[in-house]
């Protein structure tokens, strides 16, 4: 057999181990833990990858042991970091990166990018979608709110199919893209968009007949209390309460209001 032929087995081999280790991104959750957070399901995840990369037994153990530690970051990210990684064993299999290194890199990455997961995906996306798809629900629609989850998972896969690509490709250097990218901001902009949202669904279910007034009054009362559990004056659990029990003294108040003011 030709040295051409034995490359081109060769990198066959690591381009379906490196398809294998993305599809395992899938499963990654299925072996979460209390001590290692999500290590089991990343190691499962590069073992393909690190198996075709390091052919010597010993280098093989010793890539696994880099990446047996605690580890945590967001879900969405997971195929990205993998081929990072993978990109970074593949410089380290040629000399050209000290794996000593790798360990005071990798959790750094994995935590900024678990912070914008949880503020861009968590925090914005997966709401706008949860809102978006009630108020739409709600509003006599069926067929949008399908579409729209279909084309949300496909968004998801095709996001997560892209970053671990160029992760694979560029390693490190990826980051850089990402952060032209500006999440975090969209993330606040998204937001905006969840709070009008939010009004939208407010209208769609507050009783009827309403007053405007009594709807204003509502409204002024939820960013009050939100500025309080904002500012720490109160826990969530106890301005959710304040807020029911305003809401069933409001007819009272509503009534007493009225009599002194003689209307």
């Amino acid at each position: 057999m030709s040295h051409r032929r034995l490359t081109s087995l060769r990198r066959d081999t690591l381009v379906m181990a490196c398809l294998r280790s993305f599809m395992r991104c899938f499963l990654a959750g299925a072996g979460f833990n209390t001590r290692g957070l999500q290590n089991i399901g990343l190691v499962y995840a590069m073992q393909p990858g690190l198996a075709a990369i390091h052919t010597e037994p010993k280098r093989y153990r010793a890539a696994l042991k880099r990446y047996v530690r605690h580890f945590q970051s967001h879900p969405f990210w997971m195929p990205c970091l993998v081929g990072i990684y993978l990109n970074v064993e593949k410089a380290i299999a040629a000399g050209r990166f000290p794996s000593a290194m790798l360990s005071k890199v990798k959790d750094t990455t994995a935590y900024s990018l678990s912070a914008i997961g949880d503020s861009v995906f968590a925090g914005s996306l997966l709401i706008f979608w949860a809102l978006l798809t009630i108020c739409l629900l709600l509003s006599g629609h069926t067929v949008a709110p399908l579409a729209l989850g279909v084309s949300f998972f496909i968004g998801l896969q095709a996001f997560r199919g892209y970053t671990f690509v160029c992760g694979l490709r560029h390693g490190f250097r990826f980051l850089e893209r990402l952060k032209r990218w500006n999440l975090i901001n969209w993330g606040r902009r998204v937001k905006y968009v969840n709070a009008g949202l939010l009004l939208w669904l407010w209208a769609i279910i507050w009783p009827r007949p309403f007053d405007q007034w009594e709807w204003l009054v509502g409204m002024a009362a939820l960013l009050l209390f939100a500025r309080f559990v904002r500012t720490g004056v109160l826990s969530r659990v106890l301005a959710a309460a304040f807020f029911v029990i305003g809401i069933e003294l409001f007819p009272l108040m509503e009534r007493l209001m009225r009599e002194f003011l003689s209307l």
